[in-house]
């Protein structure tokens, strides 16, 4: 089917539903469009004051992206009920009437790719907001070593939270400069990535950055990386990037966090060749007995806290504190996501 048809099914829907008589205030008249999906097929819809809508099936527990309720595109998460069904949508409405032909060119983009990922149509709905939003996105430097290896590390520990819960990226705070990588409610991880063959030495960055969330606990997990020249040992970073993108129910969320942690869509040219080994991955309670500075500590021993930037390294290559065991990891992993929010 191309873009042309769908154009004008799209359009005869909205058309038909626009001489329909007014439905309640709260109410959509809705027309179901030729375009299925594991959840119900795609619906055009008109509310009572005339304004276009694309409604996308999602599953019940599924969660709308925040950030888009402008005075044109409002999307947000809609339940629509009859005798028979009850089902909720990913609601993508245009407010202004006279933005109806862009509208329906972003919402026959929608429907192309919906019908090419029928498993997962709102994620198809988010690849191509992202598409239309990628015209307004800013440049910068591109990362340097240190910074594609401690980028890599955060990217490891989100692959494998995002393997047990698409939602996952909404853990991920480094990019928004909190003072740990990855934060629930109670638990914390905080990621440490080095490329150096000897020794055990992270370094960390403020007084902070070890202290744990109040009444919870904080985890350090140390990532050896080696680099690999040959194509197809380890695994690449651009590799590592689109798995993450792939797993997570919203790319243009992750999206926007590497954006934010210095990597750019349009650079993964300049990473292509950049390949890691993980020789090692450790992780560590950060508790009583374990090497750090904080300004808790420092309080605690009655000393006033009153210089600023601190930057110290400690080293975990001996046999205390010893790292946690595979379970307890697992658990950590667990505990992460139901405290997600």
């Amino acid at each position: 089917m191309t873009n042309e048809i769908l154009s004008r099914i799209v359009e005869d829907s909205w058309t038909a539903l626009e001489s329909e008589q007014t439905s309640g205030e709260r109410r959509l008249r809705v027309n179901p469009l030729p375009v299925d999906s594991q959840q119900g097929p795609l619906m055009a819809a008109v509310d009572h004051d005339g304004y276009r809508h694309l409604l996308v099936p999602i599953q019940a527990h599924q969660k709308i992206r925040l950030g888009l309720d402008g005075p044109v595109l409002h999307l947000g998460k809609r339940p629509l009920e009859d005798e028979n069904t009850y089902q909720n949508y990913a609601d993508l409405g245009c407010l202004r009437h006279d933005f109806k032909d862009l509208f329906t060119d972003l919402c026959v983009d929608v429907v192309g790719a919906a019908r090419r990922t029928p498993e997962n149509p709102v994620k198809a709905l988010y690849g191509v907001l992202d598409r239309w939003k990628a015209l307004f996105r800013t440049q910068g430097a591109p990362l340097g070593p240190s910074q594609v290896a401690g980028l890599f590390g955060e990217l490891m520990v989100l692959k494998q939270l995002l393997e047990e819960d698409p939602s996952a990226h909404r853990l991920w705070r480094g990019p928004d400069g909190y003072r740990h990588d990855f934060w629930a409610v109670t638990t914390a991880v905080e990621v440490k990535a080095s490329t150096s063959s000897e020794g055990r030495r992270p370094r960390i960055h403020g007084l902070d950055q070890l202290e744990a969330p109040e009444g919870g606990t904080l985890w350090l997990a140390w990532i050896r990386l080696r680099a690999a020249a040959a194509a197809g040992v380890g695994t690449g970073f651009v590799e590592l990037i689109e798995q993450t993108l792939n797993l997570c129910d919203d790319e243009d969320a992750l999206i926007g966090l590497l954006l934010r942690a210095g990597y750019r869509p349009a650079d993964a040219d300049r990473y292509q060749d950049v390949r890691f080994v993980v020789s090692e991955e450790l992780w560590y309670q950060v508790g009583p007995g374990f090497p750090g500075l904080t300004g808790e500590t420092l309080a605690t021993a009655g000393i006033a806290v009153s210089v600023l930037d601190v930057e110290y390294t400690i080293d975990l290559t001996g046999e205390s504190p010893a790292p946690s065991g595979r379970d307890q990891v697992r658990l950590v992993k667990d505990r992460l996501i139901q405290e997600s929010v």
